[in-house]
């Protein structure tokens, strides 16, 4: 039953895994599932040895000079509220984008709500990108942080996040990355990207299972730790460690996943990041096409032509999100997204909130057979509700 799911859901999870990340993680729980840092025998060494290792490829996919800036967190909404929470204080102001995900948006409202924190959401068009202008102009003397997603969950929007690290760097403020769609799918360099803070999910373009994440962070930034506990080191001290990663991993890490994301970035490295977007990038686009060629249906976002990730939103006339994607699921086997994506201010200037949006989302292991598939499907659905 399982193998017959056409997988559309990408965006939310990466599925297919390749077999060395299962693989990675089985034997984890064979040999050396001790925990790491917390002991010197040879088990608790070689647990050690692997979040060393994974640091290293991750570093070395994200230009990270040293891997000890990154502290693994269990998803991308942990690394962006570890990010949010420990560097904004009160009275700050802080600038992000309408096209933000809740992962952003909770954490900030919630400082607003308690902290007295000031926020601007810069608007987007209609394809979700942002005017650099306007950005510019909401600088304020305060203004602490910008954060901003490099791909839109919902539009597959790609931000110039370079141009806005280099204007946040002139500025002397500090920019948080939401990774949560690129990383492993498009290429970043935080150095030459001027980008403080990323924060990345390991389930998602990097292959890795459920449970695993990071956030990246400069050696010029400090922040407070959203946990406190054992680290492993520095245990006579009263205080949190302040040594990376200690600092911010506080409490037994999940090493197996780590195991797990290890070898998926390694896929990744493998493979190429450009590889990757340039398969990705041409079924989207045949996938578009086909969509567009049915009567009733719009798409969210960069229209045919214009780069974006693997995610196609769209709607069949005004019928409701989560309709068509049970029929999908139902009908014709295929997992798709519905609803709001946790990002509603988007869909506010989409217009979608009467309706959210089925989103479907393409990963490296799509074929080429399974996005024709869901062409027909669209098809045939539309049809009944012509």
């Amino acid at each position: 039953m399982m193998s017959e799911i056409i997988y559309f859901d990408q965006a939310a999870s990466s599925w297919p895994k390749p077999p060395a990340v299962m693989d990675a993680m089985m034997k984890c729980m064979q040999e050396y599932a001790a925990n790491p840092g917390r002991g010197s025998h040879q088990m608790a060494v070689q647990a050690s040895r692997v979040l060393f290792d994974t640091r290293k490829h991750a570093a070395k996919l994200f230009g990270i000079k040293n891997p000890n800036d990154i502290s693994f967190t269990l998803n991308t909404t942990h690394a962006l509220n570890l990010a949010i929470k420990g560097f904004v204080k009160p009275g700050d102001h802080v600038i992000c984008t309408n096209v933000e995900h809740n992962s952003v948006r909770r954490p900030l409202e919630h400082l607003k709500a308690t902290a007295n924190v000031e926020i601007t959401y810069l608007s987007h068009n209609a394809e979700g990108y942002i005017e650099l202008s306007e950005l510019e102009r909401s600088f304020r003397p305060n203004t602490k942080l910008v954060v901003v997603n490099h791909s839109s969950n919902l539009l597959g929007t790609i931000m110039p996040v370079g141009e806005i690290g280099g204007i946040c760097k002139g500025r002397g403020v500090k920019l948080l990355v939401d990774a949560a769609q690129s990383a492993g799918v498009l290429p970043i360099h935080v150095g030459d990207m001027d980008i403080d803070m990323l924060a990345f999910p390991g389930h998602k373009g990097l292959l890795g299972p459920q449970g695993t994440g990071g956030l990246y962070i400069h050696p010029d930034v400090d922040l407070d730790p959203l946990m406190y506990g054992g680290t492993g080191s520095q245990s006579e001290a009263v205080l949190q460690p302040t040594v990376r990663p200690d600092r911010y991993e506080a409490g037994t890490q999940n090493t197996v996943g780590i195991a797990g994301l290890n070898e998926g970035i390694k896929f990744v490295l493998a493979e190429t990041v450009e590889k990757i977007h340039a398969k990705e990038w041409r079924q989207t686009q045949m996938l578009m096409e086909g969509l567009l060629g049915i009567e009733g249906v719009t798409i969210l976002g960069p229209g045919i032509g214009q780069n974006k990730t693997g995610i196609v939103s769209f709607n069949i006339n005004q019928v409701d999100s989560s309709e068509v994607a049970f029929i999908l699921d139902q009908s014709f086997q295929i997992a798709v997204r519905s609803g709001y994506h946790c990002t509603p201010l988007a869909h506010e200037t989409a217009g979608t909130l009467a309706t959210g949006a089925v989103r479907s989302s393409i990963g490296y292991f799509t074929k080429d057979e399974e996005v024709n598939a869901l062409i027909d499907a669209v098809r045939e659905i539309s049809f009944q509700y012509a």
